[in-house]
């Protein structure tokens, strides 16, 4: 099936099994490797997207699903060579350890931060909750969130 994709501003066509999911287009048939797979049962979050404004779990998508629709991607948050307001946060607040958890913890973020650019310390903890991260306590991410809430 031919689909159109728009992802991080670009538009791609390509022709796809119609039971392929988006995390695997992204990855393989894109090359945007920076959305991780963990579980492939939405379980971790590694491989949170925005998709149309919503941190949804590319595992669960089908490719078709998302079609003409408006992905970003972790690759796509870093603007003409210039990191997110929220990338560079997790790095100042050591809020990255091992790096597996780390792009779908900032697509989740900045999903939030997106639809509410002050949220509370409970909005930050549930928009984050479906993000598994077995390194960290989440008390840095949180803090890194809260940080460049604090500074819009």
């Amino acid at each position: 099936m031919e689909i159109s994709l728009h992802v991080n501003g670009k538009t791609y066509r390509l022709n796809v099994d119609p039971r392929k999911r988006l995390i695997d287009v992204l990855r393989d048939d894109l090359n945007l490797t920076g959305t991780k797979e963990g579980c492939g049962e939405g379980e971790c979050g590694a491989c949170t997207v925005i998709l149309d404004g919503q941190a949804v779990n590319s595992c669960l998508v089908l490719a078709c699903q998302a079609r003409d629709k408006e992905i970003l991607t972790v690759e796509g948050l870093a603007r003409n060579g210039e990191l997110d307001s929220l990338q560079k946060s997790f790095i100042e607040h050591g809020a990255v350890q091992c790096g597996f958890c780390t792009p779908g913890m900032l697509m989740s973020a900045k999903a939030l931060l997106i639809k509410n650019p002050h949220p509370t310390e409970q909005e930050i903890k549930e928009a984050v909750a479906g993000n598994l991260c077995r390194c960290t306590g989440y008390n840095k991410i949180i803090a890194a969130i809260k940080k460049v809430a604090e500074d819009s």
